[in-house]
């Protein structure tokens, strides 16, 4: 059946996630594929949990939103999911992952015939694609393999079977590709092609250009009312009143949980004379802001609309995970805006070091990656990139956006997710 879309100009895509629309990872990549292929003329249905779709960009897309039962959500990482009730994959019961790969599989049923049916994470992706009896592609992420899968032999052998029965199991990073294999044991037709970045809304943008339309971006915000997926209220004075003068800045954009090492980040940052804007949202925020150093803004979460402005006012974006990372696409992301990416040399964050590194002029190179972990490392390269001459700066980031467009960019990705295997 898939073997036939080179020879269609349009086909029917449904477009599985298990989760929200909003926010990072994973929720980016199934919002920026529904827009791509969308754009490029294809019938995509988007199923997921996100019941205020008009947020976002989804091209033409048409959404459908799952009931599931008793309103629980199998999570690989503990945030708030507003009307319903997340719970860590693996502490569902054999009952509870039953029923909730029944309603999703159901609603995908209901939506069938499609050339092609795309579902993300290796679980639950992998048994509601099997489930709904049609020929199906699965995206592995990583999160589910890192902090629910390993180490669990029922999950990992329940990955293994529903990846068996997949057309194509696709994952970002040949480290992904080696995390699945370690994980659930070897798995045919797997493709490694790595996620995208929108290089037409990331962009180079000047800095009294960047911050007019950054302070726009957030005097639209909607009214916070308590709830941590959005952006914190007044951020359009503080944002204007922190970013004001033209100083060294760095900026970190992600989840607020302890893998993503943001604590790592505000060490090092104690002893430069710079300012920080903490992005995200999370349960180690409060944490985080108790320890931050002086000159640190936190924002809550943040939205592209937002980013594509911030991140040229960023004289580098750091990305401390201490954790694997399937890829880092908040880096490709900063690259893409000229925000030099500084990111911790480890898993498919590496990877992205490299790239960046075959791009940049050999006297920079060392500067694409720190010692995952370390501290001072990292703060002895920031305070290298900071220095940077005005013309360095400009030569840096211009071959850190060259480094994207020519590798990572949304269009090429969404082609190679559709081609036959």
């Amino acid at each position: 059946m898939i073997a036939q879309v080179r020879s269609l100009n349009r086909v029917r895509i449904l477009l599985w996630h298990g989760y929200l629309l909003g926010g990072t990872g994973s929720n980016v990549y199934t919002r920026a594929l529904a827009r791509e292929w969308s754009n490029a003329g294809h019938d995509v249905v988007v199923v997921s949990q996100e019941r205020n779709p008009e947020r976002y960009d989804l091209g033409a897309s048409q959404t459908v939103a799952v009931d599931l039962p008793g309103r629980l959500l199998p999570v690989f990482v503990m945030d708030g999911y507003a009307g319903l009730e997340p719970k860590f994959l693996q502490d569902f019961t054999e009952r509870e992952k039953r029923a909730y790969v029944d309603a999703n599989a159901g609603a995908l049923r209901e939506l069938l015939p499609a050339e092609v049916l795309f579902t993300n994470h290796a679980l639950m992706g992998g048994p509601v694609g099997a489930a709904t009896g049609a020929t199906f592609r699965v995206k592995v992420h990583g999160s589910e393999l890192e902090y629910s899968m390993r180490g669990r032999p029922e999950l990992e052998a329940w990955g293994r079977e529903t990846l068996a029965q997949a057309e194509a199991t696709f994952v970002g990073s040949n480290h992904i590709r080696d995390v699945l294999e370690h994980v659930v044991g070897h798995v045919e037709r797997v493709f490694e092609v790595p996620p995208g970045v929108d290089v037409d809304e990331f962009t180079l943008q000047e800095r009294g250009e960047a911050l007019a339309d950054l302070i726009c971006e957030a005097r639209n915000d909607p009214p916070n009312e308590g709830n941590e997926r959005l952006p914190d209220d007044g951020n359009a004075e503080r944002l204007e009143a922190f970013l004001s003068e033209d100083e060294p800045t760095v900026v970190y954009f992600g989840k607020l949980i302890e893998q993503k090492g943001v604590h790592v980040l505000l060490e090092a940052m104690r002893g430069l004379d710079a300012r920080l804007v903490v992005v995200g949202f999370g349960p180690y925020r409060a944490e985080l802001e108790a320890t931050a150093p002086p000159r640190t803004l936190f924002t809550g979460p943040l939205e592209h609309r937002h980013l594509v402005h911030l991140l040229p006012l960023a004289d580098a974006t750091v990305v401390p995970s201490i954790f694997p990372e399937a890829f880092g696409m908040v880096a490709a992301e900063a690259a893409a805006a000229g925000s030099p990416p500084l990111v911790a040399r480890h898993s498919g964050l590496a990877e992205v070091a490299a790239g960046l590194e075959e791009e940049y002029p050999e006297r920079f190179r060392h500067l694409a990656s720190f010692a995952t972990g370390d501290a001072s490392d990292l703060a002895r390269k920031l305070e290298e990139l900071l220095a940077l001459s005005p013309a360095d700066r400009d030569e840096l980031r211009r071959a850190a956006r060259r480094a994207v467009v020519e590798r990572w960019s949304w269009t090429s990705v969404a082609q190679r997710l559709l081609e036959p295997v």
